[in-house]
């Protein structure tokens, strides 16, 4: 039966209709198939959540992250002032000027200090998480200057030499197994709990009475054994302050205002060297103006002990990639569909879809268990199985099956190299995706999509 050419064009016009239904209908997949992404987006954080209230409760119980700020010497002195006081003379109120005295407290800082560490992390569990915790014996050693009272305007009859402390600050003691002693030239002193310094209101002090009167030898030092958890942070009080750090943990992060003038790290551990002068912080070396605490909590330095390799932040940033995932296979799918004049239906589409959904969820619930290249490569096999095996029966051939199979191992071993780059990820996968687009654009190059609707209309 010959067909006249007004109803081959209505015909053609229909077939061409049809792939454009079909590639807006992918499209609209490809966004509703965000709802499952998001869903498992949802049970991450919400894995992510009982990981940190694991590691809360492990922290709460062992030590916290420690800041350290010390030693500081404290003197309190006298002062005058003067006030107006209601008195009552023949029964008429009236102002009196009098003078009355309160107490204050002057502080000052060392000019060296110095602080020799060992820090030795290790990891505890509880259920399926794990908290990075830690030991460490520090020494602290250096030399206060002569304090000068006159700089700050204090007599010497105003000063109470009998009640001068030594302060450190220190977040968390709970570690501490034996009683603290400050060396404080040839004489030691034992350290109660509690400060006098604003901002820190735990840690350790010493009355050092009239030792620090006549300002000979002002060279202290002092021993502390703790525990913490995530990282320790010192504040450079001194004029002149060193800090060497020795730890077994192979990836540390150096934090802070300042970072270390020298670092050697390898896979047995790191050490650390920091030198900072006081030109880098913003509070002076002795005042008698409230103890600085929150402009030293601003030029804190130090270390922190994280895992290598965080599974739920991984999984969090592959997820990102989720719809470039699903737009890439499906596009070999219409291709291929459209080429071989197949009629893939949108359900078979929607299961495909719905596979490499499954394999956020399985990378997300084995690394939980096991390491989180391992649960990738478990999680990607099984994937790249179950849609090769679904590709075998929807694209009829074992070429196309072929082509499928190469495409989802090319998506997923690229995914993992994006991951594992995290400075360059985004250069990576730019890249990355210049070259898949480039080769799309190369492979239809010479097809002619009229042609095409013509073949698919003869059919």
């Amino acid at each position: 039966m010959n067909t006249t050419p007004d109803s081959g064009a209505k015909k053609e016009n229909s077939i061409s209709q049809r792939i454009t239904v079909k590639l807006l209908g992918i499209v609209i997949l490809v966004l509703v198939l965000l709802i499952p992404l998001g869903m498992i987006r949802s049970t991450l954080n919400e894995r992510l959540q009982r990981r940190n209230e694991a590691v809360s409760d492990i922290t709460a119980s062992w030590g916290k992250e420690q800041v350290i700020a010390g030693p500081v010497l404290v003197v309190p002195y006298r002062y005058t002032y003067k006030t107006l006081k209601d008195t009552v003379v023949k029964g008429v109120v009236s102002k009196v000027e009098v003078l009355e005295s309160a107490t204050a407290n002057a502080w000052f800082l060392p000019d060296q200090l110095t602080i020799e560490g060992d820090i030795q992390p290790e990891k505890l569990h509880r259920g399926i998480y794990e908290a990075v915790v830690y030991r460490g014996a520090l020494k602290f050693t250096g030399r206060f200057p002569l304090p000068d009272f006159n700089a700050l305007k204090i007599k010497t009859e105003q000063i109470q030499w009998d009640d001068a402390i030594i302060a450190v600050g220190v977040t968390d003691l709970r570690g501490t197994a034996e009683a603290l002693k400050f060396r404080l030239g040839d004489e030691s002193f034992r350290m109660s709990p509690g400060t006098l310094l604003d901002g820190f209101p735990t840690g350790v002090h010493a009355q050092i009475g009239r030792k620090a009167e006549n300002g000979k030898n002002l060279s202290f030092s002092m021993e502390v054994g703790l525990k913490g958890s995530a990282g320790i942070h010192f504040a450079p009080l001194g004029v002149q302050n060193v800090v060497k750090l020795a730890s077994s943990w192979p990836d540390p992060s150096f934090k802070g205002q300042f970072l270390p003038t020298e670092r050697t790290v390898t896979s047995k551990g790191f050490d650390a060297l920091w030198k900072v002068s006081y030109y880098g912080r913003a509070y002076p070396q002795s005042a008698t103006t409230v103890f600085p605490g929150e402009q030293i909590q601003g030029s804190l330095f130090g270390v922190a002990f994280y895992s290598a390799v965080d599974s739920y932040r991984m999984v969090e940033r592959a997820i990102k990639y989720g719809i470039l995932f699903l737009t890439l296979f499906f596009a070999v799918f219409f291709v291929y569909e459209t080429v071989a004049g197949l009629s893939i239906h949108v359900i078979q589409y929607t299961l495909a879809g719905a596979a490499m959904c499954l394999f956020y969820l399985g990378l997300l619930s084995l690394s939980e268990f096991i390491s989180f290249a391992a649960a990738y490569l478990m999680s990607a096999s099984a994937s790249i199985l179950m849609l090769t095996l679904y590709s075998w029966t929807v694209l009829r051939g074992g070429k196309p099956t072929l082509l499928v199979g190469g495409e989802l191992v090319v998506l997923y071993a690229f995914l993992y190299v994006t991951l594992q780059l995290q400075d360059y990820s985004l250069l990576f996968g730019t890249a990355g995706l210049f070259v898949v687009l480039s080769l799309i654009m190369y492979a239809t190059r010479n097809m002619d999509w009229q042609s095409l609707d013509r073949k698919i209309t003869s059919k």
